[in-house]
């Protein structure tokens, strides 16, 4: 018997399914990028690179830290961003990992223990899910942004447990939807919970300064642990959380993910302080994709509450061509499928960045129209 028969099912089971998943090589030039992260347009932004470089002439920054940060001999350029970012939040603590996925699984298997209950939105993101799991603590996840159900779980189960872990995404990386941020804050302090927010898609582009959503609710010190990403609108690499001294204490010596890994190479470290330390100067950027999200849903009849957009289609396979459809006329959109959504519910992403405008974008509107009228004859 063949032993990769087993695995050779599984993918033919995928793509029977139109799940398969490949790493893309494709070298299209598109006229329009809407898959991107790049929330701000920092990533192409010439002179902010040079910027910089011109800033950091005189300076040689190594590509690798070659050793995890326990071990760094000179780790000036980690502590310096850790100290702007906790500042910036006027927060006790930063801790940086080398991705918003290794922050939230390092950090939510190290703080819930056998007897702690974690309580997750359903759509919170798979690290999110992976470090639960990871850790000893009882996961049970209450319906997407139905606050009547996390109470209900809270009423029966708090008792139960000594600690109890409330996670949610501040917006939602699938339907970019947004959490009641207030309401969470008044049932963490309700049933004496912590309130664990993943403001990965929300940095740089939410509150005034560009610190997201808890910013712009004026509830940043309502929140037990604030998880950012650099990779996103930040441009950069990495991810941080905001929390007490006490608990970066604690994750330093329990987040095996922080623990264990090489340490971000300091040229990253260094770029991404520079960004960080400007983010307050990119508000006519947030202002410039906040209208151009609005015109954009608009026109093309959905409803948003960030710039991240849904395009409902239903099945695999419909998504997967309406994706290629949109391709070979210049517009990268990926398609979303099960089971990163709910069965029947693959999407089209539309990511908006401030760099978009929406005399570009009509001309792909023009085609999902005729792609409505298409499906209703």
């Amino acid at each position: 018997m063949d032993k990769n028969n087993n695995f050779q099912d599984c993918l033919t089971a995928l793509k029977s399914q139109d799940n398969l998943r490949c790493i893309s090589s494709d070298k299209s030039e598109y006229t329009l990028d809407l898959s991107t992260n790049d929330y701000l347009g920092l990533s192409s932004d010439v002179r902010l690179y040079d910027s910089f470089f011109k800033e950091q002439e005189h300076c040689r920054f190594p590509f690798s830290a070659s050793s995890s940060r326990l071990l760094l001999k000179n780790a000036t350029g980690h502590h310096k961003l850790e100290l702007l970012l906790a500042s910036s939040y006027n927060a006790e603590a930063c801790l940086v990992f080398n991705s918003g996925y290794q922050c939230n699984m390092g950090v939510i298997s190290a703080l819930a223990s056998g007897n702690d209950l974690i309580l997750a939105d359903k759509f919170v993101h798979a690290s999110c899910i992976d470090g639960a799991l990871l850790s000893k603590a009882k996961l049970m996840r209450y319906q997407h942004l139905n606050y009547e159900h996390l109470e209900q779980l809270l009423l029966r189960y708090r008792g139960d447990y000594e600690n109890v872990y409330i996670i949610t995404e501040s917006v939602f990386s699938m339907d970019g939807d947004v959490a009641d941020l207030e309401r969470l804050v008044r049932l963490k302090q309700t049933y004496k919970a912590f309130l664990y927010v993943d403001e990965a898609h929300a940095v740089g582009v939410r509150g005034r300064n560009g610190l997201g959503c808890l910013e712009a609710s004026d509830l940043i010190h309502q929140v037990d642990f604030i998880v950012g990403a650099f990779g996103k609108a930040l441009a950069s690499v990495g991810g941080f959380i905001i929390c007490s001294a006490l608990m970066k204490l604690f994750l330093v010596n329990h987040a095996r993910s922080f623990m264990y890994s090489t340490a971000l190479p300091p040229i990253n470290i260094a770029w991404t302080h520079f960004v960080v330390e400007r983010l307050p100067d990119f508000r006519t950027r947030r202002l410039t994709l906040e209208k151009t999200c609005l015109e954009f849903s608009k026109r093309l009849g959905v409803h948003t509450q960030s710039n991240i957009i849904p395009y409902i289609v239903g099945s695999n396979s419909d998504a997967i061509s309406l994706s290629n459809n949109l391709k070979k006329q210049g517009f990268n959109v990926l398609p979303i499928r099960t089971p990163t959504v709910p069965k029947n519910t693959a999407r089209l992403r539309f990511s908006l960045t401030a760099d978009h405008r929406l005399k570009s974008l009509i001309p792909m509107i023009d085609i999902l129209k005729d792609y409505e009228d298409n499906m209703v004859k």
